[in-house]
Order: structure tokens, then sequence, then C-alpha cells
């Protein structure tokens, strides 16, 4: 089977399940509200229709409240690619569904591969969903406060075509992790574990310990931020640590690609290649 029949075969299993569209809904659902959100918080407070007092939210400048609010779509929204990515592969361990496969298909590289080009797909369906629904309300309420939106910006595009690679990137490295973690429920708790926990804490303690600071710069969640180029978590002092300075966007780019490729290939050694139970 070559890698466009396997592609397809893929995306067939995918968008025949109710999974994709209903962790679809809850990221338009989750981040949409959010922006809106803060959208009009923040707008209230740059234009002084609420009195921002002397908080760190308060400081945010007017001109960088839309990149701000638009990348809130990976900000707080890209542990559904990764989920969507990690559960391509383990719903089919789980369901026995790859022993078929892997007979209709002996190569299970190209398996793989399928699974890789498939993920990439859902990963731009991901994004433009995050993007419509991060963007309509969170430019609505800014402009309702008179808040310049920036949407003819090209700095603001270029911005969301930076979210759409990282959208396919979060998927490649949950696409890895669902390859080397076969059992879905670990493999989903650790994702949660990890994305909600673990790392915002050691970026937070990074942000006090100058030792911790550079090496927080390379965690996937600090340079997804750094590859879209604006983070409500920086922005609000738990980002990459004090004197630290981010990773420029294509550093980010090379960074989450090198987590995905490393967790792809020990997946496939140590796991893909073995015989399914």
């Amino acid at each position: 089977m070559s890698l466009v029949r396997a592609t397809r075969s893929e995306l067939t299993k995918q968008f025949s399940t109710s999974m994709w569209w209903i962790l679809g809904l809850v990221l338009v659902a989750y981040v949409g509200s959010t922006a809106g959100g803060l959208a009009g918080f923040f707008g209230a407070v740059a234009t002084g229709a609420i009195p921002g007092g002397s908080t760190d939210m308060s400081a945010i400048p007017g001109g960088m409240l839309p990149p701000l609010i638009y990348s809130l779509a990976t900000a707080v929204g890209y542990i559904f690619p990764l989920l969507i990515g990690t559960l391509l592969v383990t719903g089919e361990f789980r369901h026995k569904t790859l022993t078929p496969t892997f007979l209709a298909t002996p190569r299970r590289a190209t398996v793989l591969a399928g699974k890789v080009v498939a993920g990439i797909v859902m990963g731009l369906v991901y994004a433009l969903a995050a993007l419509v629904s991060t963007v309509g309300p969170g430019a609505g309420f800014l402009a309702v406060f008179g808040v310049d939106t920036q949407l003819g910006d090209l700095d603001t595009w270029a911005m969301f075509g930076r979210i759409a690679i990282a959208f396919a990137l979060w998927v490649l490295i949950g696409i890895g992790v669902g390859t080397l973690v076969r059992n879905q429920v670990a493999a989903v708790v650790g994702v949660i574990a990890f994305t909600q926990f673990v790392e915002p804490i050691l970026r937070t303690v990074g942000s006090f310990v100058d030792g911790i600071a550079d090496a927080a710069r390379f965690l996937p969640g600090a340079a997804s931020d750094a590859l879209v180029g604006a983070s409500l978590y920086s922005t609000l002092g738990s980002g990459t640590g004090a004197g630290s300075e981010p990773l420029a966007w294509w550093i980010g780019v090379l960074v989450l690609l090198a987590y995905a490729a490393v967790i792809l290939v020990l997946g496939y050694l140590t796991s893909w290649r073995r015989d399914v139970g």
C-alpha cells in the first residue's frame, strides 16, 4: 500500500469516529470563551472602562493585546492537537484495529508515515477551528472597547500561520507519544499531567531561578510560545524566566520538531515494531 492510500485510510478512520469532532467542539468552546472573556476584560482595562490598579495585567499596553489574545489558540489550546495525535495511535491498540491494518499494509513504517501525514491534516483542521473561535470573539470584544484588532497587519497573519504550524507539530508529538506508550489511559494521563502540571511548575520555578530559566526555554510549551511569538503565560511573568530571552520563532519550530522526531523514532524502534497483542 502506498503512502497516499495509507494516509487516506487513516483519515477515513479518524473522520468516521466521533472523537475528533467532540474534541473539536470542546476546543472551540474552551479557547473561544477564554479569548472572548480575556479580550473583554483586558480591553476594558486598557481603555479605562475598568480601573486596572497596579497588577501585571493592567500594565499590558493596548498594542500588545491583539497578538496576546489570538495566541490563546495555542497557549491554552495546544493540549487538543496533542491529545488527538495520541488517540490517533492508542485508539488502534485499544480497539484492536491495528492487526488488520498491519495485515493490509505489512510495512509498518508506511502505516506510521500515513498516520503522520493524516495527523498534519488533523492539526491544520484543529488550527483553523482554534483560530476562528479565538479571533472571532477576541477581535470582536477588542473592537467594542476601541482597541485596534490589527487584523490588517501582515505580522498578525504571519502569527496565524505560525499557530497552524504549532498545531501540526503538536499532533506529531502526540503521535509519537501514542506510538511509544501503547496504553491509551496511561498515554492520555501522562500527556495531561505533563502539559497541565509538570511543565507549568517547571516554567514557574524557572521565572525565579536563573539556572533553570535557560533550560525552561526548551520545554515544549515554551518552544511553542516562542514559535507563535506571543503568550499570556510569558506576558504575565511566568514564562521563560527572569533575565532569559525567549527563543526565536524558528528555533521554536526546530525544538518542537526535534521532540516529535525523537519520540517518534523511539516509539518506532521500541514499540511499533513489536507484535500487537
